[in-house]
């Protein structure tokens, strides 16, 4: 049986890899079969044009945009009836989530204020995909799915939106990655490290206060990070530390050590979380997410218009996003120093399975739970090394180069942290060893004419932070 199965395993890349050559994709939602062209770089970016501007209409910038008449919607698993608010839905894992979640069955409601997307503008940047509007995403995946997501654009640091939010859908469950999430961003000036904070943490405090005051029995999921805890000389335990003192033993938080804006207001945001779930009884999960990588789910290749971001430039781009992008333009691999700083990493896959499996299994009044989300761990130097072996499989010149780090962080240190209760929960990993070709170097040889070489090396020093607007020499460095 095992051996069968690895059979129809290889069967099913190769066919899915010769319907990628043949410019289809073929996806499975909710148990239905979609097939749909695959186009590349320009081509792809002036087929999501022309069909957003076939499908789109003039929406208020507060508008709520309604479950549409359609067919009815039908569970694929066990979400039928679960309501769940998604805030940051239209961003790298919120996006991913909400059709996950979707085509299984929750009622959906995204609410973002699209900030994200607007830094891209700001500091002249682009996603390696062409991205759609959310609202054409939104249509679009009623068309593909016939299930249907509601829509609010508004802003979660204003309490009139977020009560009004709240009180229209009743949401079971949040699920918030709502915030600013670049470490680099934050670093830039004055003014982004106090966006950054106050952005983050008065966002999660008026969750908070929304869940006491408007649905109390509804159950918080927040993205937290890896890197709140930093990297200290002993082992990274899942969000609790049991510590015998002087002769007296008590399990606390284990200790934060932030390394940069962004990581500190995370840190702000489980300490909000805890002491809510203690005076409040608020029932909320910090995952600490480490590193995610990819964009393929099954659900966001089901159509052009459905396609998640990808962010290869040196502020929103994760480590291993970038070298595979690096790698597929012919750029060096930019590792940052000496390359031994250790993280966690997951699939974009793994992302959205976490969340389900928090949601499903929610936490219980007055609890506040907190798992470690990834499912490996490398150092920046063995991601350079797998990405150069796989790059040379592909036919691909990958090189290494060092440069000076950016960040203000230990370049060689001790890394083991434990990541076991999702996995006990069901989560089945999806290991870079095997995603590696399939899912991200020949991704991104297919895009990348849209990649900008300025963008790729990192413009912003931990060092140089200072009060003066550096909006103009954030993005590319000099």
């Amino acid at each position: 049986m095992q051996c069968r199965a690895m059979q129809n395993q290889r069967a099913g890349r190769r066919s899915a890899k010769a319907a990628a050559l043949q410019g289809v994709a073929r996806m499975h939602i909710g148990g239905r079969v979609f097939a749909s062209p695959v186009f590349g770089g320009r081509k792809a970016a002036r087929a999501a044009s022309v069909a957003s501007r076939a499908t789109s209409v003039k929406v208020n910038a507060t508008a709520t945009i309604e479950k549409p008449a359609g067919p009815t919607a039908t569970a694929s698993s066990g979400g039928a009836g679960t309501r769940v608010m998604i805030i940051g839905g239209d961003g790298y894992c919120g996006w991913a989530t909400a059709l996950h979640l979707s085509a299984r069955g929750y009622e959906v409601c995204i609410v973002d204020n699209l900030c994200r997307r607007q830094f891209d503008l700001t500091l002249g940047l682009d996603t390696l995909t062409p991205i759609a509007t959310i609202h054409d995403r939104v249509r679009k995946w009623a068309e593909v799915s016939g299930k249907y997501i509601s829509l609010q654009i508004g802003d979660i640091c204003d309490w009139e939106f977020l009560s009004q939010a709240f009180t229209s859908f009743q949401p079971d469950h949040v699920v918030h990655f709502g915030e600013q999430r670049s470490a680099p961003y934050s670093m830039i000036d004055r003014q982004k490290a106090v966006f950054t904070q106050t952005n983050n943490v008065v966002g999660t405090l008026n969750v908070l206060f929304a869940i006491k005051e408007l649905k109390p029995d509804c159950h918080l999921v927040k993205l937290g990070t890896m890197g709140e805890y930093g990297t200290p000389n002993i082992d990274i335990e899942e969000g609790y530390l049991t510590v015998t003192h002087n002769g007296r033993t008590d399990t606390l938080p284990y200790p934060k050590q932030g390394n940069s804006f962004y990581h500190l207001s995370k840190i702000h945001d489980s300490t909000n979380m805890l002491f809510t779930c203690k005076a409040w009884k608020v029932a909320a999960t910090d995952l600490n997410q480490g590193v995610v990588y990819g964009v393929r789910t099954e659900e966001t290749m089901a159509d052009p218009l459905l396609i998640n971001r990808y962010d290869y430039d040196g502020i929103f781009g994760t480590a291993l996003n970038r070298f595979v992008v690096q790698a597929a333009v012919g750029h060096p691999l930019t590792v940052y120093g000496k390359g031994g700083q250790t993280r966690g990493f997951l699939d974009i896959r793994d992302t959205v399975r976490c969340i389900q499996i928090a949601v499903d299994n929610p936490a219980a009044r007055g609890e506040m739970r907190v798992y470690n989300q990834f499912t490996e761990q490398f150092s920046v130097n063995q991601l350079a090394e797998i990405v150069g072996r796989e790059g040379r499989k592909l036919g691909l010149d990958v090189v290494v180069q060092n440069v000076p780090n950016p960040r203000v962080e230990a370049e060689e240190h001790y890394y083991n942290a434990k990541h076991t209760k999702l996995v006990e929960l069901g989560l089945q990993p999806h290991l870079l060893a095997d995603s590696m070709i399939d899912s991200l170097l020949e991704f991104a040889v297919q895009y990348r004419d849209r990649v900008r070489m300025e963008l790729i090396k990192p413009a912003v020093d931990w060092r140089k932070t200072g009060v003066k607007v550096n909006t103009m020499g954030a993005a590319v460095a000099k």
